[in-house]
């Protein structure tokens, strides 16, 4: 009888996550996997066409376009988060004066609305009266304001506000990770007369090995996913130069900007959607298969 009971009661517990799985979780996969045969604008009937949304899919050049655009800003996105937080890491795991309110700091645009982190930093990039330019063209370092968000540099400027909103989130992993390393090997290394940067290299980053693979996924799925602040500064543009796969799938699917098709295209949304989450998952898988290999080499 008390088996019974605690079974019960532990159902109950369950029970909530168990609701908004099935609700916010398996019910839009199976909806997605329906639609994408369809060709569902939204509202009305729907009309089944099969394999056509895959087949447009193959020949949208502006999806490919997309995913080339994911692929630049991710890339770019990684390689300088991933060394940025791990130095500050390193340096706020130092004795340093204050190293706790430096935390803070860094951490704060972690928890800071996106969008809000979008519109402020559009407004610093403005190509008339944006801060950057004023304070540039003050010490004469440029000769006349710079498009920050023109076709040139937009994608620039989009990858350093990601940069500038992650690397908190990054830099307090690494910071638990180091400070799990025992501090006796630092010792015994500098007994031994190893330098600041042979310490690093021989010590730090070797027993940093597993949480530097968690992070690095972390950080690749959060890259390849990311798209809210460009749809706040640039919506994509100009000209598509920014767009990324998940912009272009949520304008499909909610074309509320000027950038958006008219109508919504619920079937070939799906259809985009299923193609992005297996472009995701593929790199992902990629990864974690090196790193594995990678395990077993060293």
């Amino acid at each position: 009888m008390a088996k019974w009971m605690r079974l019960r009661e532990n159902s109950l517990f369950l029970l909530p996550s168990i609701v908004l799985t099935l609700a916010l979780g398996i019910y839009p996969l199976i909806w997605v996997l329906r639609y994408m045969f369809y060709d569902y604008p939204g509202y009305g009937s729907e009309l089944f066409v099969g394999l056509d949304n895959f087949r447009r899919l193959a020949r949208d050049t502006q999806f490919w376009e997309s995913v080339r655009n994911t692929f630049v800003f991710a890339g770019g996105k990684l390689l300088l988060t991933i060394p940025l937080s791990l130095l500050l890491a390193v340096i706020l795991n130092g004795k340093l004066r204050g190293r706790n309110f430096l935390r803070a700091i860094y951490f704060m645009p972690t928890v800071i609305s996106t969008a809000v982190i979008s519109v402020v930093f559009y407004i610093i990039f403005n190509s008339y009266n944006g801060m950057v330019n004023q304070l540039l063209l003050k010490y004469h370092l440029i000769g006349e304001p710079i498009d920050w968000l023109g076709p040139k540099h937009a994608m620039l400027t989009v990858i350093l506000v990601a940069v500038w909103g992650a690397i908190g989130n990054y830099m307090l992993l690494f910071l638990a990770g180091l400070q799990s390393i025992p501090q006796d090997l630092y010792e015994s290394a500098s007994i031994d007369g190893a330098n600041a940067r042979q310490r690093f290299w021989h010590i730090t980053v070797p027993m940093l090995g597993p949480v530097m693979q968690m992070i690095i996924m972390l950080a690749i799925i959060a890259s390849l996913k990311g798209y809210e602040s460009i749809m706040v500064m640039t919506e994509g543009g100009p000209i598509g130069k920014t767009e990324v796969m998940y912009l272009y799938l949520y304008k499909l699917l909610f074309p509320v900007s000027t950038g958006s098709p008219v109508d919504q295209q619920i079937g070939y949304g799906s259809a985009v959607g299923f193609a992005t989450a297996v472009i995701v998952g593929a790199i992902t898988a990629l990864y974690y298969w090196f790193s594995r290999r990678m395990n077993k080499v060293f």
